[in-house]
């Protein structure tokens, strides 16, 4: 599993897609996370604005990140 750093309280699912690299773009992130191919802590979800934090874990393409605090 991999790890996306923030320093913040939460970051919204598609600013995380884009810091941990799994997308170039904002519009790819909203696509993917719009066309159902994003999963947060196991479950499909269509809102590109989630907040994520700490501890809750995003799938996409059949690899896992999980959200952290940067150290």
């Amino acid at each position: 599993m991999e790890t996306i750093a923030i320093t913040t309280e939460f970051i919204r699912l598609q600013d995380a897609m884009k810091l941990g690299s799994l997308t170039s773009t904002g519009g790819a992130a909203k696509c993917l996370i719009q066309d159902g191919q994003v999963l947060v802590n196991g479950e499909t979800c269509l809102q590109r604005g989630k907040k994520l934090r700490p501890g809750d874990i995003i799938a996409f393409q059949g690899r896992q990140y999980q959200i952290s605090y940067a150290s």
